[in-house]
């Protein structure tokens, strides 16, 4: 099976005080911070093509340009909706938008890249 232009996908949650900008270190409100929705896009987009890797391979984000246009409070549930926008070899572009229960939120292009787990790890720890 082949990732195709139009895939979709989709990661939910529950806004907590652990994902407030006060509690995350990204500001001093508590509201959703914008790296928990940033995460939250990121789920949606590597979810929807696992099921489409070869065994030992993964995706790793690599690029992310976001907006994040509108404060959601701590109990309001958040959703983000992933769509494959372009593949070109081993990179996937994904056009992501984020919504609370009250509407949109936040919207973002996202580029993964398709890995060989092992060596990724190996090269990441070979580091230390």
């Amino acid at each position: 099976m082949a990732i195709e232009i139009g895939l979709q996908g989709f990661a939910e949650a529950l806004v907590e005080k652990e994902d407030t900008a006060k509690v995350v270190g990204s500001g001093d409100l508590m509201v959703y911070a914008t790296p928990c929705m940033i995460a939250l896009m990121e789920g949606a987009a590597w979810e929807s093509v696992a099921p489409y890797l070869a065994e030992g391979e993964s995706t790793v984000g690599v690029s992310m340009q976001v907006s994040h246009l509108s404060a959601t409070p701590v109990g309001m549930e958040v959703r983000a909706e992933s769509k494959v926008t372009a593949v070109d070899g081993r990179k996937i572009t994904f056009e992501i938008i984020a919504y609370d229960e009250a509407g949109e939120i936040g919207r973002a292009v996202h580029e993964r890249v398709i890995v060989k787990a092992d060596r990724f790890l190996e090269k990441a720890y070979d580091k230390l």
